[in-house]
């Protein structure tokens, strides 16, 4: 494992353009300057073009098109950015061995240490535009700064495809004129209670005590905000971190507030059932299920429960699954679902499980776990399914993105 140096502005943020509608822009050259969605049902991406009447992901797709009527809407096709994403790391790992991924679009790399064999900090991240954009043929933005957090930011001001450096002597002066959104953690019901308050700016966080902030918005959240608002992250990028969870989740669109308990739970069963057969492909077991929602109004929550025991059991897991969603069902009730995702954490990497005694009342599942996971392995993943299942859409899965 590689941990990065302190450099000043030594730290880029790469992340691809609108990935999975670049994809279908660079295969497809009659798609290219024109308003493109991937997936009917859900937004999963959209073009720059798409974007600009207003289509933004995990939008529900009647929405998106009355935005948007002459969108060009295109089914996803998961391995082809499977491919581009392993395309596009291959050009990170090219460029410096500290790369931490966020997601299968975006990066850290710390690049201190280079400026004698590669150039300067903005040197590298040019040629790091111009490779992806030759090998892979996608368009990428950096951001890069002495942090983290405004390397984040700096990418985010600089798109699309483009490149920004945030020098030191400049931060606050690059930072603070920003909307609070800029801030990492705060959402829409976060930036109006702050803008009750007349906190419109992250200067304006800036001129709050840190106490002040935390009867604002709650104690932890006040610290961070006080943080970021005078560019304090301490965080360095790390390469070679084992993944410390392991997760799966679906956009359900304006739809998903319509569910009947029954067709949420088809969800659940579901996306369990891709978690764990990952965690044993992978030799992985877990204690901790994290249930994470995302209302109507674009805000979250997130619900966790803890396991006496690590497991990668399809049937266990799910039993804890349903519990947090049977706890969740008033808040989903009263805000309206529109994205159910889970995670398993307290990861046990030599995947190992405490046995239970033969006269314990629960069944052991995990012959009949492992022998599906066998039949799905040599004859397809439709051989063996769930009853639960049988004649649903198993909807499209999204890649597991921080929060």
């Amino acid at each position: 494992m590689f941990v990065s140096g302190g450099d000043p502005a030594s730290i880029l943020h790469a992340d691809l353009d609108s990935f999975y509608a670049s994809v279908e822009q660079r295969d497809d050259p009659s798609l290219r300057g024109r308003p493109v969605i991937v997936g009917g049902g859900v937004v999963l991406a959209a073009s720059y073009e798409a974007k600009a009447f207003g289509v933004r992901t995990a939008m529900g797709g009647r929405t998106a098109r009355a935005l948007c009527p002459h969108a060009i809407v295109v089914p996803p096709r998961m391995s082809a950015y499977t491919q581009a994403s392993r395309a596009v790391f291959d050009v990170f790992a090219d460029t410096t061995p500290l790369v931490e991924a966020l997601s299968v679009d975006e990066a850290f790399l710390d690049v201190s240490g280079l400026r004698r064999v590669a150039g300067t900090p903005v040197q590298i991240g040019a040629r790091l535009r111009e490779q992806v954009r030759d090998r892979v043929g996608l368009p990428i933005t950096v951001g890069i700064a002495r942090t983290k957090f405004l390397a984040k930011v700096a990418s985010q001001q600089a798109k699309p495809d483009g490149l920004l450096l945030v020098p030191p002597d400049r931060e606050l002066a690059f930072l603070h004129p920003l909307p609070v959104r800029a801030l990492w953690g705060v959402g829409a019901k976060t930036a109006e209670r702050l803008g009750a308050h007349g906190i419109e700016t992250v200067a304006d966080v800036a001129e709050l005590s840190e106490g002040m902030l935390a009867t604002l918005v709650g104690g932890a959240m006040g610290r961070q905000l006080y943080a970021l608002a005078h560019n304090i992250d301490r965080r360095r990028v790390v390469a070679g971190a084992r993944r410390r969870s392991v997760g799966a989740q679906r956009a359900l669109g304006r739809g998903g507030s319509a569910m009947s308990a029954v067709e949420l739970d088809a969800v659940v069963v579901n996306l369990i059932d891709r978690i764990t057969r990952r965690m044993r492909a992978a030799g992985r077991s877990g204690r901790t299920v994290v249930l994470r929602l995302r209302f109507d109004d674009f805000s979250r929550a997130t619900r966790s429960h803890t396991m006496p025991r690590a497991t990668a059991s399809t049937d266990v897991v799910l039993g804890a699954a349903r519990r947090l969603v049977a706890a969740a069902r008033p808040l989903i009730a009263e805000r309206g679902l529109t994205l159910v995702g889970f995670a398993v954490g307290n990861i046990d990497r030599d995947g190992s499980e405490q046995l239970e005694l033969p006269f314990t009342d629960r069944p052991d599942t995990t012959g009949i776990d492992l022998t599906v996971d066998a039949i799905r392995g040599r004859y397809g993943n439709a051989a063996v399914t769930r009853g639960v299942l049988v004649g649903r859409d198993p909807g499209l899965e999204m890649p597991m993105l921080p929060d």
